[in-house]
């Protein structure tokens, strides 16, 4: 009974609110008329009329006693316009200057040549004197990228991909304004499983690639090509469509090489890869047409296959194995910039294809945060009927290299790389070539 008569008595006891005074009528009378307006400005716009208060829009949380205030947001408006809501925009690259030093003993690389800032083993010269070194310095391989990512109503992640370098044609002297045009590499979308446009090969695995100051590197062993593709990967397994293109060296090697268009299937290319805290290790395969078809009355056709073990294996935190090998039969274009001629051509016209292989190795140390280093080599081997070819064509390549890279920031490197690399031809000549390689990588 006293506990139920208890909120009673204590109520009664309360003293009674006190009226309101003049000033506070005042505020309520002006709340009321903004409140008003309000909703006539939303009537006129055909918005809600509901007037902001102050529990629809929290203050923000103050910032931890000591703690820095927090930093303004860095874009104020959606950059996606035509995105799934959510979208993420992300840009990115690094800018690099690079200074090369070369000796060949065979004869001089072309000054225009591609040969002269990234290392290509089939412009190794043989056989012509001995010119002495050359330096090249450029910034041709800066590189940045833009990707957007977001996810439909039912969740499956959409990406656009877009990379470019400035690795392009001249369009001013080098003895002046050093200016090239911009190229493509990456040009991709995906969603859920499925990939389309221009990618690394599926028959390439990125992630054995050595640590390389050079653009490729271990250049002779290694699987290294870009191209249009439809892709399907599920779990471990990727399998791709891939852009077709055959290369035909002429007859007893006559005339330059010729790269024919003429394919009517693309290469089908698949992968499996295994990854866990020990690294990675991938299988790829391609099965290619080989074509080759004139208004002068050739048209004949073969196909080409090869197959692809890659990997990386973690030594331990400080050390780490990359390594690769490729053979197969019409299939050289995949391999080391197109060491050699898919098919050749004999006298009837009729196509023989190459037979190839070739492998790398790279050991990576980090000596301390700062310091890292590798220790890397190549080769490739091309089995050609001496009798199509002729005696002046690629046999083998192969080069060893080393480099150290420091990182005095973050986001910095600054690597020195030594190379030695080797040509030999069918006759039996070999041509060698020395390089120093020197570049400042700013990441951003």
């Amino acid at each position: 009974m006293a506990a139920a008569l208890a909120p009673a008595a204590l109520q009664a006891q309360a003293p009674a609110a006190a009226p309101p005074s003049e000033r506070e009528q005042a505020l309520e009378a002006r709340i009321a008329a903004l409140e008003q307006m309000v909703r006539e400005l939303a009537a006129k716009q055909g918005a809600p009329a509901t007037a902001p208060t102050a529990a629809a829009t929290p203050a923000p949380a103050a910032p931890a006693p000591g703690a820095a205030p927090p930093a303004p947001p860095v874009q104020s408006t959606v950059i996606n316009t035509a995105g799934w809501p959510g979208t993420r925009f992300s840009f990115g690259g690094f800018i690099k200057m690079e200074g090369v030093a070369t000796n060949t003993d065979g004869g001089e690389i072309p000054d225009a040549s591609n040969a002269r800032l990234l290392y290509v083993p089939s412009a190794t010269p043989v056989g012509g004197p001995d010119e002495g070194m050359d330096l090249d310095a450029t910034a041709q391989f800066s590189r940045f990228w833009f990707s957007s990512d977001a996810a439909t109503e039912s969740g499956t992640p959409v990406r656009g991909y877009l990379e470019f370098d400035l690795f392009g044609s001249a369009l001013g002297a080098e003895a002046t304004t050093n200016t090239y045009g911009v190229t493509v590499r990456h040009a991709w979308a995906s969603w859920g499983p499925w990939m389309v446009g221009q990618n690394w090969s599926n028959f390439q695995d990125p992630a054995s690639l050595v640590d390389t100051i050079d653009l490729i590197g271990a250049t002779d062993g290694t699987v290294f090509v870009r191209q249009a593709q439809l892709r399907y990967t599920s779990g471990a397994w990727a399998f791709a469509l891939e852009n077709p293109e055959t290369t035909v060296g002429n007859f007893r090697g006559n005339g330059a090489r010729i790269s024919s268009d003429d394919n009517r299937l693309p290469d089908l290319t698949a992968r499996w890869t295994r990854r866990g805290d020990w690294g990675h290790v991938s299988v790829a395969g391609v099965l290619r047409e080989l074509r080759h078809e004139t208004t002068t009355g050739i048209d004949d056709t073969g196909a080409g296959y090869g197959l692809s073990l890659t990997g990386r294996r973690v030594i331990n935190a400080s050390n780490d194995l990359r390594f690769g090998v490729t053979a197969g039969r019409g299939i050289s274009r995949y391999v080391g910039l197109g060491i050699a001629p898919d098919v050749l051509l004999d006298a009837g016209n009729r196509l023989e294809a190459v037979d190839m292989m070739a492998g790398f190795a790279g050991v990576r140390h980090v000596f301390n945060p700062k310091l890292r280093g590798n220790l890397y080599g190549s080769l490739a081997t091309f089995d050609n009927d001496v009798a199509l070819s002729g005696a002046g064509a690629t046999e083998k390549v192969g080069s060893i290299a080393a480099n150290l890279v420091y990182s005095p920031l973050p986001r910095v490197d600054v690597g020195f790389e030594g190379r030695l690399g080797r040509r030999w031809l069918e006759n039996g000549a070999e041509g060698d070539l020395a390089r120093l390689h020197f570049h400042v990588r700013y990441n951003f």
